[in-house]
């Protein structure tokens, strides 16, 4: 049976006129700014002025990514078009996609299969200009820095201590370190310099996080982009920059509106990574998501190690936000590859592998349950090649945990796929009530705070900080920054810092390599292994594969 591709699923789709589909979020017509048909942003003054109370709040997330896939944001989808098919009232909330990413390796980020948001090319290329925004604003600050030392360097900056960096949304390692400033005095200061990928940049994470134009801007105005000789932070706010930048920002942070497949109203914006960011859609979305329905679907990126630790300590903590019911993804798949098998085999029936590789996805849930006292059901994204005994055996092992498993199917049945599931997180909602509990409290030293993700979340013993580390931490500490929480940047193929431990490894430690201060976020970002913040593109990128056709189609997108 030859399968269509997504886009194709995406393009045969009949959309519903945005208008519909803000009616059927509860958002009147005065807060839709429309983008053409089928896109709109909402305008702020929406939560200001509804008394529409909040709905829960269910995360999805998942076991350590494998080449094999999980689905999780293709679960998202269709287990919000499966709450709409049991007759809730729902909405989901997630991250848009990077440019990066989309003519990379890793694909979009719009579901897949019969569980997408549309119109998906839309929202994997330019959607609203978000992105673009937040890459305008970040290098607004980097052209201002420049040229206050160009002009005299007033705030005595010293140009080996400029920790800001250019952002440009492609994957780009040409730009990783740069030397520029070149061809005489006219041109500028010449220095080390380097790019990040936009949704690397603290603007994203900044963008994310903030609860309004006002707090946008006092976000913008801490930012540290280097330091004095004397070693004195210095601020965008000191470079008189805030201004101008929220004034580029101002349209990029309201929430964009869009469809599921199936007509549900989908709240995508902002798209911090989750390996070296916070890897959460907005604040802002997630909040209006909530009000405009009884139930909202959200997700956080990569492994509940990364995306959903960093959803409850950092924007659960800062914004305030509860959740009901957390989902835990995982395919049989997956499971056998951090068993060891190889991606070829992983058609064949194997319970010894999947035995050796599903401590893996205990170890996630075992952190929701008692790490974090949420409650708690397994996905398993089933797949054509997976047998009953492999199934039986995943949910022989969750009851261990008194966790339930459901199966789901909604990458080709859609919302229909996606009903079981709807039913068991609408159980959790209504009858298991959580303890909800952060992995560690702001009042410890920072790398008390480190150690306790590392223990707790990861199941490592220890942590090596190295001697670069420990000067930065103390640094920070001296500054007044102990107090914030941590956003880890590690791999996102292990618990552990190396990506060739799979399963549940134990008896490792994390080294530190780095410690630096996302002040305008409002975290301290800390460096493991070898985390790219600026990616490559492969052998065979994506790019080759798009193209559109004479009327203005695209196709060989996914």
């Amino acid at each position: 049976m030859a399968y269509k591709t997504d886009i194709e699923i995406a393009q045969e789709c009949t959309m519903q006129h945005i208008t519909e589909i803000a009616k059927a979020a509860h958002v009147d017509a005065k807060y839709i700014e429309q983008y053409g048909n089928y896109k709109a942003k909402i305008d702020l003054k929406l939560l200001e002025e509804t008394d529409r109370p909040d709905g829960k709040l269910v995360l999805v997330t998942a076991i350590t990514p494998t080449p094999a896939g999980e689905g999780k944001t293709t679960t998202t989808i269709g287990l919000a078009d499966g709450m709409k098919r049991i007759g809730k009232d729902v909405t989901v909330a997630l991250r848009e996609p990077s440019l990066g990413p989309v003519f990379g390796v890793k694909g979009g980020a719009a579901g897949g299969g019969y569980a997408q948001v549309v119109p998906m090319e839309d929202i994997n290329l330019h959607f609203t200009g978000d992105f673009h925004a937040i890459g305008a604003a970040n290098n607004l600050l980097a052209a201002m820095l420049d040229n206050h030392i160009q002009q005299g360097n007033a705030l005595g900056i010293d140009v080996r201590k400029i920790t800001w960096k250019r952002c440009v949304d492609m994957n780009d390692r040409q730009l990783r370190f740069v030397v520029d400033g070149m061809g005489g005095k006219a041109n500028g200061v010449p220095r080390e310099d380097g790019f990040d990928i936009t949704v690397a940049s603290e603007i994203m994470a900044v963008l994310c996080l903030s609860s309004s134009i006002t707090d946008l801007k006092e976000r913008l105005s801490r930012i540290i982009v280097g330091y004095t000789y004397d070693d004195q932070p210095v601020t965008c706010g000191q470079l008189k920059a805030a201004g101008a930048m929220t004034a580029l920002l101002k349209d990029a942070l309201k929430p964009n509106l869009v469809q599921t497949l199936e007509g549900t109203p989908a709240f995508v914006h902002g798209g911090p990574f989750a390996n070296i960011a916070h890897g959460c859609n907005s604040v802002m979305a997630t909040r209006m998501a909530l009000k405009m329905g009884d139930y909202t679907i959200t997700e956080a990126g990569f492994g509940a190690d990364l995306g959903a630790e960093k959803f409850l300590d950092i924007k659960c903590r800062m914004a305030g936000l509860t959740p009901d019911a957390v989902v835990v993804v995982a395919t049989v798949r997956a499971l056998k590859m951090h068993g060891g098998l190889a991606k070829t085999e992983l058609g064949n029936e194997d319970l010894k592998a999947l035995e050796n590789g599903i401590p893996n996805l205990l170890r996630h849930v075992s952190n929701i349950k008692n790490v974090y006292k949420l409650p708690c059901v397994v996905a398993v994204n089933r797949f054509p090649t997976d047998t009953d005994a492999e199934i039986d055996f995943i949910i022989a092992k969750c009851k261990e945990l008194g966790v339930n498993t459901v199966l789901s199917t909604v990458w080709a049945e859609g919302g229909k796929g996606g009903e079981a599931l709807a039913r068991e997180v609408v159980r959790l909602c209504e009858e298991e009530q959580g303890d909800f509990t952060f992995s560690y409290e702001l009042d410890g030293t920072i790398e008390d705070k480190i150690r306790a993700v590392v223990q707790k979340v990861y199941g490592g013993t220890d942590i090596t900080v190295m001697p670069a580390a420990k000067k930065q931490i103390q640094q920070l500490t001296a500054l007044g920054f102990e107090n914030c929480p941590v956003c880890i940047a590690k791999t996102q193929y292990s618990f552990s810092d190396d990506p060739t431990k799979l399963g549940a490894p134990e008896n490792f430690t994390v080294t530190i390599k780095n410690v630096k201060i996302s002040a305008g976020a409002g975290f301290i970002v800390v460096l493991t292994g070898d985390i790219l913040t600026m990616p490559g593109l492969p052998k065979s990128p994506a790019a080759e594969r798009i193209d559109v056709d004479e009327n203005g189609k695209i196709i060989g997108l996914f």
